[in-house]
């Protein structure tokens, strides 16, 4: 027992003081117990057998580990639940004693702060949710809302594991409750990186923001053969639910990456632009872009007809510190810009009509897209700065009986009920009903400014005339009707859609130089950043829209 107890290398220490002979160092022998927990351990984490895992790579796809190794930093990784097994004891399940069944959760950093990861293992049981693998995601969602830490999931799954029943359906249903639970508590994101069908697609939709990889990802309700089946349409795969599918058409998707390393990359990016929680500001960052730099592109904008197209992308990435601009939903509703940048180091949320597609106007898409936007912005103490330059709502058919006054109403609920500082710049036009919606000073806007060109009114000047001035126009000779048009138009531009007239009544607090708009904005937020300190708004989730 005292050998045991025997300090080794003070005792060699000692002896070689005394001039004593040291006797040769024995082997040491690794005790079974412990040969055992590593055989366990290193089987545990190989995941599925080889076949799969060489399947898995000669589609291209990386296994569920490196997949986390690409997002987290080096070696900050702390699994949990890796011996877990499925309790399903029917055809066989049990007895090939899969550890961790089919998911691997735990914690890690990312650039340096903390997020809560599961990764689905489709070498394992194709990846499908068993009852086992929904608690393993479950228990995760519950220790990073209480550590009050982003959720951030991997998905690659079969969907439900038919062998497990109604079991499986229940797992779901837990991970959909806690999306739901912890919406707008911490930021959720999914990522994407293989099939995704049937009720798993909704754990995704509930989130904040989804992440495809072309040719890769895939999700739908259900797949090309029961669409078959059903309505006799033939579809493959990409086109039902690919990447470009749900990132054009459905507005499932924020971000589409042209590889899995990309994707992560991509996702990085954007949790540099997050909170950890409610509880928090959006992480600010140090700046060499002077507050003052003179914005020449916006004097220029002055100079450009109301009625030609530009990319409001640029006027983004020019008012941005180091023209930096992280744009969200790029292939989904282009009339309507939304994404993240930073003013004088501050993190802000953008909402920019975009003249280059559809002129601006607001559609029902569009107004899905910024109220989604808009919402999770304000549940994260994130300020929103809204660009404006809008000639109204989408007109048609389509858009009347496909509820654009429901819809439309979504941006005017999430404006009104946001409360983190809300600064608006009128760029060029505002017209009509969009106006209001966009952050008009009497749906609550903080600090609203217009450039000098601007056009504020009921409807645009050409518009007006032809409804006011209608008989006059008629009685004209025909030669001299475009003339007089253009005319009225002056006219009433001048009296009724003038910035500084606008500016009289209170609805603008200022029509600002043109050069000086980036300065000018960063002041606002400074005048408004203890608006509302974070935690103390109420909690309303970030529902899908």
């Amino acid at each position: 027992m005292a050998d045991l107890m025997e300090d080794p290398i003070a005792g060699a220490s000692a002896a070689q003081a005394a001039g004593k002979k040291s006797h040769p160092k024995k082997v040491r022998v690794v005790p079974e117990s412990l040969k055992k927990f590593r055989e366990i351990h290193a089987a545990a984490e190989a995941g599925g057998p080889p076949e799969k895992i060489a399947a898995q790579k000669a589609k291209g796809k990386l296994t569920a580990r490196e997949r986390i190794a690409y997002l987290v930093d080096e070696g900050s990784f702390q699994e949990l639940g890796l011996l877990m097994e499925s309790r399903c004891t029917d055809f066989g399940i049990k007895d090939k004693h899969i550890k961790g069944d089919g998911v691997i959760v735990g914690f890690g950093r990312v650039n340096g702060r903390l997020a809560g990861i599961f990764s689905e293992d489709f070498t394992q049981l194709g990846g499908s949710l068993g009852r086992t693998h929904a608690d393993k995601i479950a228990k995760l969602m519950d220790m990073a809302a209480q550590a009050r830490v982003p959720v951030i999931g991997i998905l690659d799954s079969g969907g439900a594991r038919i062998q497990e029943g109604v079991d499986s359906l229940d797992g779901y249903g837990e991970v959909f409750y806690r999306n739901t639970k912890y919406s707008g508590v911490v930021p959720q994101i999914s990522v994407i990186v293989g099939p995704c069908a049937g009720g798993a697609v909704y754990s995704p939709a509930l989130t904040d923001f989804v992440f495809m990889v072309k040719g890769m990802s895939n999700m739908f309700v259900t797949g090309p053969e029961v669409v078959k089946a059903a309505t006799g349409e033939e579809v493959d795969f990409e086109t039902l639910g690919g990447s470009m599918t749900h990132a054009s058409k459905s507005g499932v998707c924020h971000f589409v990456a042209n590889s899995e390393p990309d994707c992560f990359r991509q996702v990085k990016e954007l949790v540099g632009f997050l909170p950890q929680n409610r509880y928090e500001a959006p992480p600010a960052q140090d700046t060499k872009d002077p507050a003052d730099r003179k914005v020449a592109l916006m004097e220029k904008l002055c100079e450009v007809d109301p009625r030609k197209p530009y990319r409001v992308n640029h006027i983004i990435w020019w008012l941005s510190d180091d023209h930096k601009f992280l744009e969200v939903h790029h292939d989904f509703a282009k009339n309507i810009v939304v994404g993240f940048i930073r003013l004088g180091g501050q993190v802000v949320g953008v909402i920019a009509n975009n003249p280059a597609h559809m002129a601006g106007a607001l559609d029902i898409n569009g107004s899905d897209k910024a109220a989604r936007f808009i919402r999770f912005l304000n549940n994260f103490n994130i300020p929103i700065l809204t660009l404006v330059d809008v000639p109204g709502y989408w007109p048609g058919v389509a858009q009347e009986h496909g509820g654009i006054i429901r819809h439309g109403a979504k941006l005017l609920y999430a404006y009104a009920e946001a409360t983190v500082p809300k600064v608006t710049l009128v760029l060029r036009k505002a017209y009509g009903g969009a106006y209001i919606a966009m952050s008009s000073k009497f749906m609550g806007g903080d600090i609203n400014f217009s450039l000098p060109s601007a056009e504020i009114a009921v409807m645009g000047p050409r518009g007006a005339v032809e409804i006011l001035y209608s008989k006059q126009i008629k009685e004209a000779k025909e030669e001299d009707r475009e003339a007089l048009r253009a005319k009225l138009a002056k006219e009433y531009s001048d009296k009724f859609a003038s910035p500084y007239q606008t500016a009289s009544t209170g609805s603008l607090d200022e029509v600002i130089e043109p050069a000086q708009a980036r300065s000018r904005l960063i002041g606002a937020f400074r005048i408004l950043s203890g608006k509302r300190r974070p935690g103390e708004h109420t909690h309303t989730g970030n529902i899908p829209l």
